[in-house]
């Protein structure tokens, strides 16, 4: 159902709403294949970088798209400085979602903490599918606190924003 009732019988939209979900850009690639295979002989070590964007679909309307932008770098701990890099993997996954009725003061958080909270399990799968379709063992993303995400990259935009007099 996309309608709540209200009290008195009128039909009010819920406040946020998924339009849709999708991939909006995948890659994965492994430079050393089919090498790597043969000569990795341990674990590689995943460094993973997580970014969240939310912009406005069009003007005038609270449609908005946001982006999880996942990337995920596997380096070879046993090898030479230059030669490590066993697999990247970059995903965007992105949803675009209709708010409706929120106050202006919880639309950020709506879209930093909340939308990426639908969207971080869907493409956490597709992380893990496509390094297992891609010959290693499934990178698995724990867990994102999103609002703690959040929290700091305000703080950090704070800090650098200039003082006003």
């Amino acid at each position: 159902m996309s309608e709540t009732t209200v009290a008195n019988g009128a039909q009010q939209a819920p406040p946020l709403v998924v339009n849709i979900q999708y991939i909006k850009d995948l890659s994965f690639e492994v430079p050393g294949a089919p090498a790597i295979f043969t000569t990795l002989r341990a674990a590689p070590r995943v460094d993973i970088n997580l970014d969240v964007q939310a912009r406005r679909v069009t003007e005038g309307q609270d449609v908005f798209e946001v982006t999880l932008q996942i990337r995920a770098e596997a380096h070879d701990p046993n090898a030479q400085a230059g030669e490590s890099r066993v697999f990247l993997a970059e995903l965007s996954y992105s949803g675009v979602f209709t708010l409706n009725g929120l106050p202006a003061e919880t639309v950020e958080p709506v879209l930093l903490v909340e939308c990426p909270r639908i969207l971080f399990p869907f493409a956490r799968n597709i992380l893990a599918d496509i390094t297992r379709d891609g010959g290693f063992p499934p990178v698995l993303v724990q867990p994102i606190d999103f609002l703690a995400l959040w929290q700091s990259r305000r703080q950090q935009g704070q800090a650098t924003a200039p003082a006003t007099a």
